[in-house]
């Protein structure tokens, strides 16, 4: 494309300049452009067949013409004018449509196209309308918190590079904030750079906020026209952080009141509602009218069971706002008596107590050699099979694992007792001899013959169960013996002797003692025995007495008949007499 410097003025252009010709219905005429698009006006002008050249001029403020760019009908060469702002930005089509790329804001003019014949000048204005989308507007210089009841500056919103001017909205939760004095106060300003003319819109909010504003969203948005009418862009959200004074106290105590025992450590903890919450409380203990400054948490370790009662806390600055909990320290005794190892003999009474102090219900178990026991053990006459190991605990209900026991260990001794038994075998052929010994510790047993000393070692021993045991032998004497038995223990030596005859001389067997388990079978089975007969009696009792109320019945009724019929006879006897008299 030819470019080459217009002449300044054409000579029938000059000539004609002052005979322009609007035509009907080219008025004003309005090209809107973005900012850095290519803006593009046809000329509108139907091309005359006369035509000699076409030409564009913008107006200058005063009005005066700045002719930029030529076009020769007859030579189709352009040429553009030297014009320092459009030089290597204009275009001229061969239809005349002139483009300018690169749109500044300098460039909102009125243009006009003008077509020249030799005997007329066409004219078709045109204006051009420059738009510039703001940046996205941004929240700066925002507040790090708000405070209730006090107007404070929240924050500036901002959008550049805008053209024209947009106008900026403050919204809460996505309503919109309008001035309200003493709680909303909103300023605007606007800034054009003047080299690129473009705007900066800077709106500053000032807040009063409640406690209704916590996590509330704040967003701003500006409003601005572009080529194809108005929109809105809007800025991210805001939340702020709402600083309010503190209307209640509370009070914690860790661990949970329920729980605590002696020994425990205590952590009381005091919270204000505020915001910020407040850093250091007043802590008032059980019996001490002055507080104790601390912060939030206030801990008292290994505490004791006067450490029951109320405590307190409050703010420094309002003492009047306090809080208070109830704390019970619990704690459990157990005192058992005897305790430690005891040792008792065969026979003694032994009183036995297990007493319990304690915040709460307790419980109480007794256990002897690891086994649960019915009742609480009580011996009024100690034997070998209550000794053993006896453990009495006690556990508090309120507060898991809060345990006592203590343990006894019961010895029961006693001194050697024997009884001798012997038995002849059905064949007749041996006899067995049994040394029945009872006593603890566990007693020695030895046989000898009386007269000879000799020791007899071939014998036969029973396990030793509750204090007692068993040695026997089994001989065929030829002739009359007697068999001594000696039992020795720690405490006493026992001896006892049997006589026994040759196998040849038949003699009385004598049984072998019951054992506890037997005597207790034949324990049960006599008071079996004696419930029959009682629950016998009383029947017969009973039986008897209901006898002898129908005999006395009987006997009453029987009476009545013998009257009645005496009555009769005495009747028959007046009737004869009677008769006797007529006659």
């Amino acid at each position: 494309m030819a470019s080459e410097a217009a002449p300044s003025c054409h000579l029938v252009f000059c000539l004609l300049i002052s005979a322009v010709v609007l035509r009907p219905g080219l008025g004003r005429y309005t090209v809107n452009s973005a900012y850095g698009d290519t803006i593009v006006m046809p000329c509108r002008l139907d091309v005359p067949q006369n035509l000699m050249f076409g030409k564009w001029k913008y107006e200058k403020p005063d009005g005066s013409p700045v002719f930029i760019a030529f076009r020769s009908s007859t030579k189709k060469s352009v040429q553009y004018d030297d014009v320092p702002e459009y030089k290597d930005r204009l275009s001229l089509s061969e239809d005349y449509t002139l483009s300018i790329s690169n749109a500044r804001i300098s460039d909102e003019k009125r243009f006009v196209c003008m077509l020249v014949t030799e005997d007329d000048v066409l004219e078709a204005p045109t204006v051009v309308k420059v738009f510039k989308q703001p940046s996205k507007p941004e929240i700066v210089r925002k507040a790090p918190f708000l405070e209730t009841e006090q107007l404070k500056q929240l924050g500036d919103c901002i959008s550049k590079d805008s053209y024209p001017y947009g106008n900026i909205t403050w919204y809460r939760n996505g309503r919109v904030l309008q001035d309200l004095e003493g709680v909303v106060n909103i300023s605007f300003n606007k800034e054009m750079d003047p080299v690129t003319q473009l705007y900066t819109m800077t709106s500053s909010l000032e807040y009063k906020a409640t406690k209704a504003d916590i996590q509330m969203p704040f967003t701003c948005s500006v409003a601005y026209y572009g080529p194809s009418g108005q929109n809105t862009v809007y800025s991210e959200q805001a939340v702020f952080d709402i600083y309010y004074p503190t209307e209640q106290v509370t009070i914690q105590v860790l661990p949970p009141k329920n729980a605590i025992k002696e020994g425990d450590n205590i952590t009381l903890k005091c919270l204000g509602n505020g915001n910020p919450p407040p850093e250091e409380f007043l802590f008032y203990l059980p019996g001490q009218p002055e507080g104790i400054r601390s912060s939030s948490a206030y801990t008292l370790t290994d505490v004791r069971r006067n450490a029951t009662g109320d405590y307190k806390c409050s703010l420094i600055d309002k003492r009047s706002m306090i809080a208070s909990a109830a704390v019970t320290v619990h704690y459990l005794d157990l005192s058992l008596n005897p305790r430690g190892e005891i040792t008792k003999q065969i026979g003694d009474a032994l009183p036995v107590s297990c007493t319990i102090s304690a915040s709460g219900n307790a419980t109480v178990v007794w256990m002897k050699d690891n086994i649960r026991l019915r009742s609480s053990p009580s011996f009024s006459s100690l034997r070998y099979q209550d000794a053993g190991n006896y453990v009495c605990e006690t556990a508090l209900r309120e507060v898991e694992g809060l345990k006592k026991r203590e343990s006894l260990t019961l010895v029961v001794e006693g001194k050697p007792q024997i009884k001798m038994t012997k038995k002849t075998d059905p064949s007749g052929l041996s006899k067995t001899i049994t040394c029945h010994v009872e006593g603890f510790p566990k007693p020695a047993i030895q046989w000898t013959i009386t007269g000879s000393g000799s020791v007899i070692n071939q014998t036969e021993e029973s396990p030793y169960v509750n204090g007692k045991y068993s040695s026997k032998i089994i001989i065929s004497p030829e002739e009359n013996v007697t068999l001594t038995c000696t039992a020795e223990n720690q405490l006493e030596r026992t001896v006892n002797s049997l006589n026994v005859s040759a196998i040849s001389i038949p003699e009385h067997d004598e049984t072998d003692e019951i054992s506890d388990e037997n005597r207790e079978k034949v324990n049960d089975q006599a008071k079996l025995i004696v419930g029959i007969v009682v629950g016998l009696l009383l029947a017969a009792l009973v039986a008897g007495v209901v006898y002898w109320l129908y005999m006395k019945k009987s006997k009453t009724a029987s009476k009545h008949v013998n009257k009645d019929l005496g009555n009769l006879e005495e009747n028959k006897k007046l009737e004869e007499n009677n008769h006797k008299t007529e006659a």
